[in-house]
């Protein structure tokens, strides 16, 4: 049984300028119970006892509290001791994480639960509020909450020409049209 998963959430977006190659902020993250208990559904789940490992295919869906990613396949990497315990997750070929507020899609999402950081590649878009930013790495530092991204990558992802972009809704600040 999976005791935890990852406490993904998103950023709290700060206005960037199209022309910024890479922008940090503070991740909505902080708040997140960890602990809170973990839903895991997938067409089919394959356990890899000898390997420590967890192979989650076909529609895999992992919620915790009011997180939840969504991924074509999930490699969970587990340890025994004392209980089965994370202590990585790789998700796999078109990765959707949401919460209330907001939205984080790519390729590949990789979560290392012994340094606490969440790293999102491949055509990383970022929506929250009906702003939008993309680039292609997203770290996200769970211990400081500082989330970065950037138009970087590794070697065979999808790239952003090395820029960050975005695109900022600006509230109506006078509702009366005077």
């Amino acid at each position: 049984m999976i005791r935890r998963v990852v406490p993904l959430s998103l950023l709290l977006l700060l206005p960037l300028a199209p022309a910024v190659s890479q922008t940090a902020t503070v991740s909505a993250l902080k708040g997140h119970d960890n602990r809170a208990p973990v839903d895991v559904a997938a067409d089919r789940i394959e356990l890899q006892d000898r390997a420590d490992r967890a192979l989650l295919s076909g529609n895999v869906e992992i919620r915790q509290g009011e997180l939840t990613l969504r991924a074509p396949r999930v490699t969970v990497a587990y340890t025994r001791a004392g209980g089965t315990e994370i202590q990585r997750l790789d998700a796999s070929g078109g990765v959707t994480v949401t919460s209330p507020s907001e939205t984080a899609s790519g390729q590949f999402a990789i979560y290392d639960f012994g340094s606490r950081v969440i790293t999102m590649i491949g055509g990383v878009t970022v929506n929250r509020n009906g702003s939008k930013v993309s680039g292609n790495r997203l770290v996200l530092d769970l211990n400081s909450g500082k989330a970065s991204l950037d138009g970087g990558g590794s070697a065979g992802t999808r790239t952003s020409n090395g820029r960050v972009s975005g695109r900022f809704a600006v509230p109506d600040r006078n509702p009366s049209g005077k």
